[in-house]
């Protein structure tokens, strides 16, 4: 007998208004993510040697694209899509509506910092890449941009408090339901992690950037910015894996075998917050103590890691046998294929593999200082955020915008091939990245404009990044024009819910199990680990040298 995951309370429907904000939010989360994969294309054919990015809108030099590209794609579309879909999550879980105030004031809070950010980028003044720690200088309307964004999920999580305390003051005794359990336990872990880049910019470099500071420590201020620099990674992860261990299975026709250990798992990441310092291996104010100690505990994250692959994997094999699936591997055959919401995001679990085992080559402290700024480095996080993320989202896009619209998916086999296409692109992608970086391949460089001979391997890696660049720009765009179509032309239907998986064994109201709702122990816990990590180190850095001036090198 099987148990829902999500309370199905009768007549439960989202608030038309509620449903528009989460609309517009994911919307504009679509809208930086198209401008940010069009600074994309640029960077992937600057390795083939085909210099193009004087020619795409308002950029005018190489770094400029590339600052669009990572802070558009890998923050500001990543936070708009979790603050619209884990609020809507949350509160389907709970079987209860938001508070529209809270809800509103995210929304608003996002689109004005998306427009200081974006503005800064096109007009020139913040050409400071993604890692925008000192000494490079941007304007101030970019630093704060950047504090509204961070403050709207913030604004986010006090809105999934706020409904969690009213659905346990309804209903005492009761567990969290775990689709709401896992959209609330992400936001804690964001809450936590947010700290070190809102004391970086809202201490230190928005007054740097308006006078008030005459100079910066970089060091201080780098470690602020990887304290939620790595734990970022996971803030763009844990909404996909709602999806994957609270939805996909629902798709598939399968189910989860454990509530218990999806629970788990997103608690393990509390735990491992402050593991930043792995992106300080080459630092040379950081002890090596403190890098050895930070690398053991970077090999942690797997744990969780190896626990999603083995539910959701299973997950989908349940279903793929019930379909008829037989053999070692023919129930993998049987999963819904034809499903563009399933293709994608299945294919984003088989490249989030690939990613996971790069991610340990980066966490290992000798290899690390291999292929430290090589573009190993963006082979391996294409692998993750570019496609673990960006085509799982793509995916729940192919439900998730009709459930919103309130119409038919325009066209399901041209979601198919883009998500096919996205796949194999980001495949060739990454193996030019990740063997290009083996051979000494600097990132962050303007391969296309160097006037020196390249080193063997070089020349076939920026090929291979060339030509799977342009494929994962294909993907893309159309997976833009499925979209845009779908709200423009799609046939009018009803959706009355969105996807909810089942979990073979009922949720446990007695013995240990119900310990992990209690959250503010776990939340304790984590406080404790970073207050141990970073405190020693930040206490030996006052007095604070605020005396390296900024520069705009680009």
């Amino acid at each position: 007998m099987t148990t829902p995951i999500v309370a199905a309370p009768d007549g439960f429907s989202l608030p038309d208004e509620q449903r528009r904000l989460i609309k517009w939010t994911v919307y504009l989360g679509f809208i930086v993510l198209a401008v940010g994969v069009l600074n994309g294309l640029d960077q992937a054919l600057n390795y083939a040697h085909i210099d193009i990015f004087r020619f795409f809108p308002g950029m005018r030099t190489y770094y400029q694209g590339l600052t669009a590209h990572g802070v558009f794609n890998a923050i500001i579309m990543t936070f708009a899509f979790a603050n619209g879909f884990v609020a809507m999550a949350v509160a389907r879980g709970l079987g209860m509506k938001l508070n529209h105030g809270l809800l509103a004031a995210s929304f608003w809070t996002i689109l004005v910092g998306t427009l200081l950010t974006a503005g800064a980028i096109v007009n020139g003044t913040a050409s400071v890449l993604y890692t925008f720690y000192p000494p490079l200088e941007a304007s101030w309307p970019f630093y704060l941009g950047l504090a509204l964004v961070v403050i709207s999920t913030w604004i986010t999580s006090a809105n999934l408090f706020v409904t969690l305390a009213k659905f346990r003051r309804e209903h005492p005794g009761q567990r969290i339901p775990l689709l709401a359990y896992m959209g609330v336990v992400t936001y804690v872990f964001w809450d936590i992690s947010s700290l070190g880049i809102v004391v970086e910019v809202v201490v230190f470099l928005l007054p740097w950037s308006l006078g008030l500071w005459h100079g910066a420590d970089p060091l201080v201020d780098r470690t602020l910015f990887w304290f939620t620099g790595h734990p970022i990674v996971y803030f763009w992860l844990l909404p996909i894996y709602m999806s994957w261990y609270g939805m996909i299975p629902r798709q598939v026709g399968g189910a989860l075998f454990s509530d218990s250990v999806v629970r788990i798992s997103f608690l393990l990441f509390l735990i491992i917050i402050p593991i930043g310092f792995h992106h300080q291996f080459v630092d040379p104010g950081v002890s090596r103590e403190l890098k050895y100690a930070v690398a053991v505990l970077t090999f942690a994250v797997f744990v969780p890691s190896l626990m999603t692959a083995f539910s959701v994997m299973y997950a989908l094999e349940i279903g793929g046998r019930r379909a008829g699936g037989n053999g070692l591997i023919g129930w993998f055959f049987r999963i819904p294929w034809k499903d563009p919401s399933v293709c994608a995001q299945v294919l984003a679990m088989l490249a989030f593999m690939l990613g996971g085992i790069t991610g340990l080559m980066n966490a290992s402290y000798t290899m690390n200082l291999e292929i430290h700024n090589t573009t190993f480095v963006p082979g391996h996080f294409h692998l993750t955020v570019g496609t673990a993320v960006a085509l799982s989202i793509m995916g729940i896009a192919y439900w998730l915008v009709p459930y919103l619209e309130q119409k038919e998916l325009w066209s399901a086999k041209a979601g198919l091939v883009s998500s096919w296409l996205y796949f194999i692109g980001v495949l060739i992608f990454a193996r030019g990245m990740i063997s290009g970086g083996l051979a000494g391949m600097p990132r962050r460089t303007a391969i296309s404009l160097v006037p020196y001979a390249e080193p063997p391997g070089w020349r076939l890696a920026g090929i291979l990044v060339g030509v799977g660049g342009s494929l994962m720009f294909i993907g893309a765009v159309l997976f833009f024009v499925v979209i845009a179509m779908t709200v423009l032309a799609g046939k009018r239907t009803e959706i009355a819910d969105i996807p909810y998986s089942v979990t073979l064994v009922t949720p446990q109201t007695s013995g240990w199990e119900p310990g992990l709702d209690r959250l503010r122990y776990w939340i304790v816990a984590s406080v404790l680990l970073c207050v141990i990590i970073y405190g020693p180190f930040l206490a030996s850095q006052f007095p604070l040298q605020l005396n390296v001036p900024g520069f705009r090198a680009f």
